[in-house]
């Protein structure tokens, strides 16, 4: 009696994911901490922009009397 043909077929699927979406969401993130590390570093060396000068005109007889008013307040406590 004759054996039957038992060949097996074997298929073997190998499926990889994530690697696109990676990809993008790296770079994303490369894309985020360049942005932010020129707005920290861009800053520059220019501190003569740091300075603010404030000029408050007009204000004459509202303040005549302000040092006595805040030095009877404090004797009043």
């Amino acid at each position: 009696m004759a054996q039957p043909d038992r060949s097996e077929h074997v298929t073997t699927t190998t499926t990889t994911t994530g690697g696109a979406g990676m990809g993008v969401i790296i770079g994303a993130l490369v894309v985020v901490v360049a942005i932010l590390a020129y707005f920290v570093f861009a800053g520059g060396t220019d501190t003569a922009s740091d300075s603010v000068t404030v000029t408050v005109e007009g204000a004459g007889e509202a303040v005549e009397g302000a040092a006595e008013a805040v030095e009877g307040a404090a004797e009043g406590n």
